[in-house]
């Protein structure tokens, strides 16, 4: 092997044909860009949502009602599941973390628990918010509802 016979390894390099290096080159004119419009021209980037002129489906569809910036999404859990975590595991404390170790929960959320259910053991409880039954079930068992 020398200088002579060197070439690219097999598939490494596309044989492509140059564009808009005049006509004899079979691709000169109007270099495979078709005729005027804006797909012709150099720079052009087609916008997000841009369906060709035609009224774009985000402009189509009603908007309506009004949303809340402030609004804080929680986590709902019944007593009742709180009782079967505190049951399998034994626990007398609920708190966040046990919450989100048993996967009811994701790290950034808030946790309300709601009173649905029963509750049969005395437990101290620790979410973010209560309802107004789950708080009242929970300390008629001498437990204790923590606000974090």
């Amino acid at each position: 092997m020398d200088l002579s016979n060197l070439q690219p390894a097999k598939g490494s390099v596309r044989g492509s044909r140059r564009i808009g290096r005049g006509q004899g080159s079979g691709r000169g004119g109007t270099s495979t860009r078709g005729h005027k419009g804006a797909k012709s021209r150099s720079g052009y980037k087609k916008r997000f949502g841009f369906e060709g002129g035609q009224m774009p489906l985000q402009r189509r569809v009603p908007k309506f009602g009004f949303t809340n910036i402030n609004r804080k999404e929680f986590k709902a859990i019944n007593i009742s599941a709180i009782q079967k975590l505190a049951d399998k595991k034994k626990l007398s404390v609920i708190d966040f973390q046990t919450l989100f170790e048993a996967g009811l929960v994701q790290k950034n959320d808030l946790v309300k628990i709601l009173g649905n259910g029963e509750i049969t053991s005395k437990l101290e409880v620790k979410a973010h918010a209560f309802s107004k039954s789950a708080i009242k079930a929970i300390e008629a068992l001498e437990g204790n509802a923590v606000k974090i």
